[in-house]
This record gives C-alpha cells, sequence and structure tokens, in this order.
C-alpha cells in the first residue's frame, strides 16, 4: 500500500506492507486526512519523530469480516490507552501513561491508504457530515476540550490568539457556546471566516493589555504565550494551545503578579465535535486550502507551510 513517511525534515512516498489488526482492533480504508500543525512541526523535528504522521482522517471499517464496525463511515480518537490504569479508570485515557498515539507516538498514522484502531476509539460520522468536514472532528473536538476545562458564561468576553486553523475553529466552537469572542491575527481573509460566524475579529496587531477573562493561545509560535498572558486580567485564565518544536521563552513575573491561571490543552472528547459538525453551524468550507492525492504527499506539505494557509487535504487517488 501507498503510505507517507517523514524523517529529517523531508516527506516522501513509499510502499508499505498492509497493516494486520490485532484482536479488538479494525483496519480503516482512508477516505481523506488532513494536515496539521501538529504534522507540520514534527516534520521540522519535533519530538525527534520520524515515521508515518497523520491523526485528522475520515474512513471506512474494511475489517476484520466479524467486527460490528465493517463498512460503516468513522473518525476515531487518537490516542491508544491501556484501558486498566488510574487515568484510564477515570476516562482519561488520553492521559494514560503508557499510550500510544496516532501517527505521534508509536503508533503508524493516517497518511496510509489503511490504518489501524482500537474499535473502542471509533465514530460513526453522521450521514449529514461530508468526508470533508468530518476530517475536522479531531481539532474541532479540541476546541470543545476548553468548555471542559474552562467554565466560560453566556456572553462572557474571550480573546483567541492565532488565526491559523486551531484558532479559526477555537474562536467558533466558543462562539457557539455563546461567549463573546475578539480573534486576534494577521490575514484579513482569515480573519474573514471568524466574522462571518459571529466573532470579533482584528489584524491591526495592537494587542490590547489585561482586557480578558479568558485567553487562548492558539498562534503556533513560541513568542504567543508572553502575548496571550498580557492580554489576560489578573486572576484570569490563559488556556494553552500551541506545540512547537523550539524551546518558549517566558518571563513568569506577569503571570505570577496577577495570579494568571496557565492551562495546557490538548485533545478532547469527540461527542461534542461530532455534534457540532452535525449542526451545520461552523464554516468549514472556506478553511480547506487545497487537496491532493496520497502520492502527492511531498507537494502538500509544502503547500501547508506555505503563508496563508489553511487546511489540506489529502486522498487516496485523488
Amino acid at each position: 500500500m501507498i503510505s507517507v513517511h517523514i524523517e529529517n525534515g523531508a516527506a516522501f512516498v513509499r510502499h508499505a506492507t498492509m497493516p494486520k489488526p490485532k484482536p479488538g482492533f479494525v483496519l480503516i480504508r482512508l477516505r481523506a486526512a488532513g494536515i496539521c500543525n501538529t504534522d507540520i512541526e514534527l516534520l521540522r523535528g519535533y519530538c525527534g519523530f520520524r515515521g508515518r504522521p497523520g491523526h485528522e482522517f475520515v474512513g471506512d471499517v474494511a475489517g476484520p469480516a466479524d467486527s460490528a464496525w465493517l463498512g460503516k463511515r468513522v473518525v476515531g480518537e487518537i490516542n491508544l490507552a491501556c484501558g486498566a490504569c488510574e487515568w484510564c479508570a477515570r476516562g482519561l485515557g488520553r492521559h494514560c501513561p503508557t499510550r500510544t498515539v496516532l501517527g505521534i507516538v508509536r503508533h503508524p498514522g493516517a497518511f496510509a491508504e489503511f490504518l489501524t484502531l482500537p474499535e473502542s476509539n471509533l465514530h460513526e460520522v453522521p450521514r449529514q457530515v461530508s468526508d470533508e468536514h468530518a476530517i475536522f472532528t479531531e481539532p474541532i473536538a479540541a476546541a470543545c476540550e476548553i468548555l471542559d476545562q474552562v467554565k466560560i458564561a453566556k456572553g462572557a468576553a474571550v480573546a483567541v490568539l492565532g488565526d491559523g486553523k486551531l484558532g479559526l475553529l477555537v474562536a467558533q466552537v466558543l462562539a457557539c457556546r455563546g461567549a463573546s469572542v475578539h480573534l486576534f491575527g494577521h490575514h484579513p481573509k482569515k480573519l474573514r471566516i471568524a466574522a462571518l460566524a459571529g466573532c470579533e475579529t482584528s489584524a491591526s496587531g495592537n494587542l490590547p493589555q489585561a482586557r480578558f477573562d479568558v485567553t487562548v493561545e492558539a498562534t503556533g509560535a513560541a513568542e504567543g504565550l508572553s502575548s496571550a498572558i498580557s492580554m489576560t486580567r489578573p486572576r484570569g485564565v490563559v488556556v494553552m494551545k500551541t506545540t512547537v518544536h523550539e524551546p518558549v521563552p517566558l518571563n513568569t513575573a506577569q503571570a505570577v503578579v496577577n495570579e494568571i491561571s496557565l492551562i495546557g490543552s490538548r485533545c478532547g472528547r469527540f461527542e461534542p465535535a461530532l455534534r457540532l459538525l452535525k449542526s451545520g453551524r461552523l464554516r468549514l468550507d472556506e478553511m480547506i486550502s487545497a487537496e491532493y492525492a496520497l502520492e502527492q504527499a511531498p507537494e502538500a506539505f509544502a503547500k501547508a507551510q506555505e503563508k496563508g494557509v489553511l487546511k489540506v487535504l489529502i486522498r487516496p487517488g485523488a
């Protein structure tokens, strides 16, 4: 089968052996996948990664023949937990200390014609949701995770810093929940998506100081956290979404003096994400910048790194 491999800063296509699902796992035939910022950071050397990336996908269950999931169109949670530890018992398998992670930690990713996942990780995609929209399930779940971590009242003023893929999704999700969202970025074309979704936007580069009770940092840049802290009121909350390869410089004095809580935020539950997708309330078509065949993965990764580009899709045989 055709598979994508990244190593030493390069992405290339090669042939790989068809995976055989272990007991409790299924074989999934890829329909489409999306390149996210984490994939780009892995390409750049994040965590010393080498292997097959990809964790935003939609596919059809192709085996085994006796699986109750056979033939279903699915998305899958990316953390493969042990199911037996303290964290798993608390329903927090995404923090299982022995977990593997699809396309990131010791489990081959979705950028291939076929992949495997445990049945327990699967979610059937509602009929009303297109493949193109289903690809966004995992990052939408990451945006929804904020609502599980931080109490945000209806009408509360919330800042989102960064107008990339995740920042746009976070802004839309929080606006759907009733927050008064202000998205700060640099690209008028991207900000227009959030504006059409009911958010205030700003591309001036002038960030307000100590104005918001909650600020979500989603810039994808090492310097974004300092800016987010400066925008947050005393005893406010900064939600940290950025993961980058390089170290993050931070003078902690402002956070300490103003008693600002810093909350790391990563993966989220798929159920609320799928409900939002089914509702059709999110503007996703405008967030798709390009589409490539799986065989064109190097070109797809190059496109995904261009300035102003949002989601790049990969399809087998596109």
